[in-house]
């Protein structure tokens, strides 16, 4: 017998937003200086012309890519929704490309929470969950949440932790 599976309803944390164009402009930031540099040797060095029109497009590609950043951050957040029951983990993400996933809780092996420098100052984690051939992640959830939902999964899918 087959049932519906409701769609998921939990979202991410509203701050997720906020350390995803964080982390956006620290990247794009990287990448305006290692085009420069790389303009600059054109120019010193005098390399093929075709060389300089490349660099000139990848800038101009930056340039776009940046300034629709809070739009995709905002279409990321909105799109972006998760569930967990006893049988299954359910994650839904996608603005154009819809994605459901559908995870059982007895194909669950690990389920780790990790935190960059970024996600810190807002006090958010990333929840990795990591079944026998995949790696799925819940990006950006606060700290109790976080905790919480690890609990929560690592019991539904009986987890052990390791023995020291």
């Amino acid at each position: 017998m087959i049932r519906e599976v409701p769609l998921p309803k939990q979202r991410l944390s509203k701050d997720s937003m906020k350390a995803w164009l964080i982390n956006e402009i620290i990247l794009n930031v990287i990448g305006f200086l290692i085009l420069g540099v790389l303009l600059y040797l054109d120019y010193y060095f005098l390399w093929k012309e075709w060389i300089g029109w490349i660099l000139i497009i990848l800038t101009a590609l930056t340039i776009i890519d940046m300034i629709f950043s809070p739009l995709k951050m905002r279409l990321h957040y909105k799109h972006w929704r998760f569930d967990i029951s006893e049988e299954f983990l359910q994650l839904k993400s996608g603005a154009i490309n819809e994605k459901q996933q559908l995870i059982p809780m007895t194909r669950i092996q690990s389920v780790t929470i990790h935190q960059g420098p970024v996600l810190r100052r807002y006090k958010l984690y990333n929840i990795k969950v990591n079944t026998i051939t995949t790696e799925h992640t819940i990006p950006a959830l606060y700290e109790t949440e976080a905790m919480e939902l690890r609990n929560q999964i690592a019991h539904y899918a009986n987890v052990k932790e390791p023995e020291a």
